[in-house]
């Protein structure tokens, strides 16, 4: 195999889930949403909707900077709000809306159906080997 290719190869595996994510919400009639809201959605609905954008950051290792720009357009599309932390002005929480909430059920099937397709035809063995080599290689770009 091409050494070479295995980039481009990488950037194709992410763009086809990309492709597939954004059909299987046009499908559902979710608008606003793109896959890189996900990681943000998903941390909130595992935190009873609401963190700090610091907790957000941190729990889904984001800039605070690329965060803000995502969460703001959740904000624009009416999934999040934020709130004032009463004893610190500075900080604020981010909070799930009825909206956000409301398309809990989807994002979770959507997201089983990604891991489905993912893995299709892939032993156990196999599934292991793959996310092994795949922690191996953001390792070695790890500082």
């Amino acid at each position: 195999m091409n050494k070479y290719l295995a980039i481009s190869t990488v950037s194709k595996i992410r763009s086809e889930i990309s492709s597939y994510i954004e059909i299987e919400l046009k499908k559902r009639g979710i608008e606003g949403l793109v896959v890189s809201h996900g990681n943000i959605l998903d941390i909130l609905y595992e935190n009873n909707g609401k963190l700090t954008m610091k907790e957000i950051s941190e729990g889904i290792h984001r800039s605070k900077s690329t965060v803000t720009q995502l969460v703001d357009k959740l904000i624009l599309h009416g999934y999040v709000t934020k709130e004032t932390y009463a004893e610190d002005k500075r900080i604020y929480y981010i909070v799930l809306t009825d909206k956000g909430m409301d398309i809990k059920k989807d994002f979770k099937e959507i997201s089983d159906k990604v891991i489905e397709v993912f893995f299709k035809g892939f032993a156990d063995e196999e599934t292991e080997t793959l996310l092994s080599l795949i922690n191996r290689v953001i390792g070695n770009f790890t500082r």
